[in-house]
């Protein structure tokens, strides 16, 4: 995979889930934290306030986006001075894979698209780590089309869903969270904010080193190899990887391969040999070693313990 598509499979887990909801006025709900999750919410129709815990509220319009993917706590109202309640849904916890529900009363309404993700938070990634509590990416018109045409069609499945709409819904979820990072890096990189993962991932020269490594865990990748990939002498490359993606080449590569045997091990039944084969590692003893100084447990007692663990 590429690396972006990477990050996103390696720390989902189970299933993602969405609900689009018509919130008359006055209305006002929280949100609690849910570590170890990332939430969307989505102005369909009307607008609405963002309450963070600190901090100024923040108005949110037709089309605006909302992502939370830390799981923080916040809160959504008609109104700034509305007061909120505890929510009735909550995006990050685990239920339907989609719904449609409208609540009562008689004031204009707000219509949310609602959706939440698991994540692996033991191996969050240094990419979505370095993530800000909350993205608002408003409406635009003109621009990020890619995103819009993804909610739209979401909020039609959910809303009138048809044979395959569990499919199709789920795939669209996971559509949905691509084009809201793609956004935002994008967004970050027009505005030259600091973001050391966005300038990586725009670097032809350290974006194509991921790229490999992403790709090819198990070549015999060496920090004068990953430089040729990125055209730049071995100094000059192990300087602005580190620079860029805050770790060594070769720290991130060990990182990325126990990591991705972690995976193997809870979600295959594959050999502790075809495992360390797969991620760079000529025996089973050197393997075990590395896993065990990364994780604190051998390969096999973590499989164990991992067994029932959610894919």
């Amino acid at each position: 995979m590429d690396v972006l598509s990477d990050v996103i499979a390696s720390m989902r887990m189970g299933v993602p889930h969405s609900a689009r909801i018509e919130w008359p006025a006055p209305w006002g709900q929280r949100f609690t934290a849910e570590p170890g999750s990332a939430g969307f919410q989505v102005v369909l129709q009307g607008a609405c306030w963002v309450l963070p815990p600190e901090g100024e509220p923040t108005p949110v319009g037709t089309g605006d986006v909302l992502f939370f993917p830390h799981g923080h706590a916040y809160a959504l109202a008609d109104s700034p001075a509305t007061p909120v309640a505890a929510s009735t849904y909550t995006p990050h916890t685990p239920a339907e894979l989609y719904a449609s529900t409208a609540m009562e009363g008689t004031g204009p309404v707000t219509v949310m698209l609602h959706g939440g993700y698991q994540l692996d938070s033991t191996r969050a990634h240094p990419l979505l780590r370095g993530l800000p509590e909350m993205i608002h990416l408003p409406a635009r018109l003109g621009h990020n089309t890619d995103l819009r045409a993804a909610v739209e069609m979401l909020g039609k499945e959910i809303d009138e869903p048809r044979p395959g709409a569990d499919l199709v819904v789920s795939a669209l979820l996971d559509m949905l969270l691509l084009y809201i990072l793609r956004t935002w890096f994008d967004a970050t990189m027009e505005h030259c904010k600091v973001d050391n993962w966005a300038t990586a991932l725009a670097d032809p020269a350290i974006s194509a080193t991921l790229d490999g490594i992403h790709r090819d865990p198990a070549h015999p990748w060496t920090v004068e190899s990953l430089g040729r990939r990125a055209g730049l002498s071995r100094a000059a490359f192990s300087r602005r990887f580190t620079q860029l993606v805050g770790q060594p080449p070769l720290t991130y590569l060990t990182w990325w391969r126990l990591g991705t045997a972690a995976r193997l091990l809870r979600g295959s039944d594959a050999a502790l040999s075809e495992i360390a084969a797969a991620v760079g590692y000529s025996s089973e003893f050197a393997f075990a070693n590395a896993f065990k100084r990364e994780f604190g447990t051998a390969p096999g007692k973590f499989r164990r313990q991992n067994e029932h663990a959610p894919a």
